[in-house]
């Protein structure tokens, strides 16, 4: 019986869907959801040329569609399979490939969290028939690519280090190429940017659990993905909820001494994520993304400055602090629930640091995302993402003469490549 067999049998949509059992030195498992993806071949071929790390890898494909899909998707995914077949066939690789016709599930609710959900939990089943909990369950996406090292840093710094238990990994969409229109190259920019301007904006504000959440692009070992629950079900943003229960735990990082390289392409497949982005970008005349103003994340930077004073504070302090703040987090905090979630909170822990890291349980990034979200509708509204991303540089005293966008998005790149970071 397997260290994950109970969790398995109450929580896997699927029985065992792979016969062969796995060779004892697996150490990782890459989980690739495929709905509607043909050309999935690109992905194979650049994983072929990755370097081989010190480990067994696997790589699953997850080959599905929703209840409601037309014909036309339904042939899209024949050839997807037919693609992965020949692929075998014609190529000598270092990790076993395998693949999962799910079909069109009648099961409720189907789409990307349920079908990534079923290629974890069958990496997990079968980590768990070799005795490994320690393997690393890798997620990316079919219409993906990867750097040479993608294998060998998960080996290194994930299954290699026992206080790391979970990562988002550093990634880059093209910018330039014949695959896309010019439009696309140009609109990833911004769209990108954005991504990356907000996580530093967290940054400056001092919020610890700063950290993409993009589904192609993470890792978690075995243990902890059961200990979390698994993935969840849901059609869209199932990347951002399921990190949101690995980091309270400990041990998350950003992987970012190898890279991805997410397509830039659109998609109406979601109600939001990359490809609805570009879709709306597309669609926009004034062709700028607007992004959160950069006075948010001033106040945020001012609330989370407080975490020790309202560690040391009674009662009437906190109200007073409360009632002190600046006006988008006055609006948004309501007095009577700060009040009593900071008491809640200094009644259970014993010290500062035990204190910090129960408050960002609670003000995290569910919180963060409504409060800018709450002060983006009149207090500070939204700005062209080419104007904020700029300040911020300049605030936390970078250079900001860049002369193209896609110079801002390298310095921004820049700002994270090559530096592997944890939380707390």
């Amino acid at each position: 019986m397997g260290f994950a067999t109970s969790w398995l049998d109450k929580r896997a949509l699927f029985p065992e869907f792979i016969n062969e059992p796995p060779d004892n030195q697996t150490g990782i498992i890459v989980v690739i959801p495929a709905y509607n993806e043909p050309d999935i071949a690109y992905l194979l071929d650049s994983l072929v040329k990755c370097n081989e790390p010190g480990c067994k890898v696997e790589v699953i494909v997850i080959v599905n569609a929703p209840a409601d899909a037309g014909p036309e998707i339904s042939l899209s995914n024949k050839i997807c399979i037919s693609s992965i077949e020949s692929w075998k066939r014609e190529n000598k690789n270092f990790f076993r490939l395998y693949y999962f016709d799910a079909g069109r599930p009648s099961i409720k609710g189907w789409g990307v969290g349920l079908a990534r959900k079923t290629g974890m939990d069958e990496a997990l089943r079968r980590f768990s028939s070799i005795g490994k909990p320690e393997g690393i369950i890798a997620s990316l996406d079919a219409d993906c690519t990867v750097k040479k090292n993608y294998f060998t840093e998960l080996f290194s710094e994930l299954y290699g280090n026992r206080h790391n238990k979970a990562c988002s990994i550093y990634f880059e969409h093209p910018l330039t190429g014949n695959d896309f229109s010019p439009d696309i190259y140009d609109f990833i920019v911004q769209y990108e940017l954005h991504m990356r301007y907000y996580i530093q904006g967290l940054k400056y504000a001092g919020f610890p659990f700063a950290f993409h959440t993009i589904g192609s692009s993470m890792a978690v070992k075995a243990s902890s993905y059961e200990a979390c629950g698994g993935m969840n079900r849901r059609k869209a943003g199932e990347d951002f909820y399921f990190i949101q229960k690995l980091l309270p735990p400990g041990g998350y990082f950003a992987l970012n001494s190898t890279t991805v390289y997410p397509s830039p392409r659109e998609s109406s497949r979601v109600p939001f994520g990359t490809g609805t982005a570009m879709s709306r970008l597309m669609d926009l005349s004034g062709k700028n993304f607007l992004t959160y103003n950069i006075e948010a994340f001033k106040e945020l930077r001012y609330l989370f400055s407080l975490t020790g004073e309202l560690y040391r504070s009674d009662k009437s302090e906190i109200s007073k602090i409360r009632n002190s703040l600046p006006p988008g987090l006055e609006t948004f905090l309501h007095e009577d629930e700060f009040l009593e979630a900071v008491t809640e909170i200094k009644e259970n822990t014993s010290g500062i640091d035990s204190f910090r890291k129960r408050f960002f349980v609670w003000f995290n990034m569910f919180r963060i995302i409504k409060y800018l979200n709450h002060v983006s509708s009149g207090v500070f509204n939204k700005q062209a993402v080419m104007y904020q991303a700029p300040m911020l540089l300049e605030i936390i005293g970078k250079k900001t003469d860049y002369k193209t966008p896609q110079e801002l998005l390298e310095c921004y790149r820049s700002m994270e490549r090559g530096i592997n970071y944890s939380s707390w």
